[in-house]
């Protein structure tokens, strides 16, 4: 089933989101609609607080993604980056930072580019409740670090400068009062 996505100002995805257990009611349901939910927007990644719950669960999916070179010039493999990630612990950030330019499903329209650390090592479980402590590097970092903002509390746009807030003013306060036209459904504040 298709879920509504919230909207930049729905305050959800300003929480910090709480650890779930094996028995989350209809947890299998709930990563089919959020896989669905985010192929329907032709995302990349989406977490729980973007459907308004407030918990530690994101899904990626790199593969549809069309990279550009990376800073050392290759181009990433995003084959067979799909994964669920619940309770995640990101362990550490290392790497030089580089910019790639973000966007967000409940941010539509805007996109700028973020600095994110190179490599990160990340702790949690599959959809299995399979343990998993992993390292990852370049655009499948960034989107893991993407996701991971959002059941922390933080947008992608708060990483970016003053100015640069400052020019998206107004495309931001038309996502505030839903005066814009999206081909997926949403939720305004």
């Amino acid at each position: 089933m298709i879920l509504p996505i919230f909207a930049y100002g729905k305050p959800v995805l300003k929480e910090k989101a709480k650890p779930i257990t094996k028995d989350y009611p209809k947890l299998k349901e709930l990563i089919d609609n959020m896989f669905e939910t985010m192929y329907n927007a032709n995302g990349v990644g989406l977490a729980a607080p973007q459907i308004g719950l407030s918990i530690r669960l994101f899904i990626v999916d790199g593969q549809a993604m069309k990279p550009d070179p990376q800073p050392d010039g290759s181009i990433e493999n995003m084959e067979g980056f799909k994964k669920v990630f619940i309770n995640p612990i990101i362990l550490e950030e290392n790497g030089e930072k580089w910019g790639f330019e973000e966007g967000c499903l409940s941010i539509p329209y805007i996109r700028e580019v973020v600095q994110r650390p190179a490599k990160l090592k990340i702790h949690y479980f599959d959809e299995f409740w399979n343990e998993k402590m992993e390292e990852y590097d370049g655009l499948k970092a960034r989107i893991i670090q993407h996701e991971y903002d959002h059941i922390e509390g933080i947008l992608f746009i708060e990483h970016i400068s003053p100015f640069r807030k400052q020019l998206i003013r107004n495309k931001l306060n038309k996502i505030l009062q839903g005066k814009l036209d999206v081909d997926y459904p949403m939720m305004f504040k």
